[in-house]
């Protein structure tokens, strides 16, 4: 059977905090089995596993409007002044409008210097195309000063080049994909899909008043704050899933082999990663208490549903225990539903492993469930 989803399941308890605020700085949430629940967006959850990844590959991407200043810091120097960078900058987002399907995303704000559309690209791409200004210096201080006339519909720059920078990809892209409809070309399909983390459990945002003290007032015995507000935060125990297609991740790459082992890289980075809202007033930096990983031929298997009943805490364990519990069963009760036949391999690393053999294989800790997994990968 050739394996062609990576299914990654995972349970994770976060005490006292706002990892995902919505317009009016409460936690987001959803409701679900009627009932209230604590929600994290999977672009925030994204985020957080994207930056965790690009610091272990060292292969960041930017998404930022403001392409024309980073061409244009990226000149500036002993033989580029900061005028002719700006301009060489405007004749770029020029060359991207003559090869464009729709030119106006990349006209650029007077007021702000920023382009219509929000790009995503790889640092490799802003140090592309900041080489082809500098190759192509001459004929930019031609065009600067009048000496050298563009054709009707002429590129100020060599569209090849240009067009090669804007198409370049990371591991992060290739993983989450990349959309920029002006230049179709650009695009990349994701290869990963990601739900929104919700808790198993209904929750209740608990609102914390606070007071920053004025010191100075204080030195001078006069009681009171120099300041008063209040922030809501949550707890709970959180259902976290993502899902791998193989095939696109490697379409994307060009190679089955590296899609493997970006497929191991991201599964570290999905259990580990923590967005990072209030951490510095909640410090919420748990550790996952199960992961659940499932290779498929057939499709990927949320077990999502598993929680549409709430999960009821008891004094003796919380919710973090009995969470464990509903969604082995609940994965028994799936599997026997739709067959083993689209299963290649399942198994999970937990704190415990009492009551989860319809999880399949018990390994002992992340790092060796993925290694297993992965080696499943391979094999097939």
């Amino acid at each position: 059977m050739t394996a062609r989803y990576v299914d990654i399941h995972v349970l994770q308890t976060v005490p006292y905090a706002n990892l995902n605020r919505d317009d009016l700085g409460s936690p987001k949430t959803v409701r679900f089995g009627y009932a209230d629940r604590t929600r994290v967006s999977s672009q925030s959850w994204k985020r957080a596993v994207r930056r965790e990844l690009e610091e272990s590959s060292g292969d960041k991407a930017k998404r930022t409007r403001r392409l024309p200043q980073a061409i244009q810091a990226r000149l500036t120097g002993p033989d580029w002044d900061s005028e002719l960078a700006a301009f060489a900058a405007t004749q770029v987002m020029a060359t991207l409008a003559t090869i464009a399907v729709k030119a106006d995303g990349f006209k650029v704000d007077k007021a702000t210097g920023e382009a219509q559309v929000l790009f995503y690209l790889p640092e490799r791409a802003f140090d592309m195309l900041a080489d082809v200004c500098v190759q192509q210096r001459d004929r930019l201080i031609g065009l600067r000063s009048g000496a050298l006339k563009l054709k009707k519909g002429e590129a100020p720059l060599p569209a090849d080049a240009v067009r090669a920078a804007m198409e370049h990809r990371s591991d992060v892209i290739n993983l989450f994909g990349r959309m920029l409809a002006e230049l179709p070309g650009s695009n990349v399909d994701g290869a990963v899909q990601v739900a929104h983390a919700f808790t198993t459990h209904g929750t209740d945002p608990q609102v914390d008043f606070f007071t920053a003290v004025d010191d100075l007032k204080q030195d001078a015995d006069q009681a009171g704050s120099g300041h008063m507000n209040s922030a809501e935060f949550s707890t709970g125990t959180f259902y976290r899933y993502a899902s791998v297609n193989l095939e696109d991740l490697a379409h994307n790459l060009g190679d089955p082999a590296t899609a493997v082992e970006l497929t191991r890289v991201f599964l570290s980075a999905f259990i580990t990663a923590m967005p990072q809202a209030k951490k510095n007033a909640t410090a919420p930096f748990t550790v996952p208490e199960l992961a659940y990983i499932a290779v498929r031929t057939d499709r990927p298997v949320s077990l999502a549903s598993a929680f549409e009943t709430p999960v009821r805490a008891t004094f003796d364990s919380g919710y973090a225990e009995p969470s464990r519990r509903q969604l082995a069963e609940y994965a028994g009760q799936i599997y026997r539903l739709i067959g083993d036949q689209g299963m290649v391999y399942h198994g999970c690393a937990s704190v415990d492993d009492k009551g989860l053999e319809q999880l399949g294989e018990t390994r002992q800790s992340f790092d060796n469930l993925i290694a297993t997994a992965v080696d499943k990968l391979r094999a097939k």
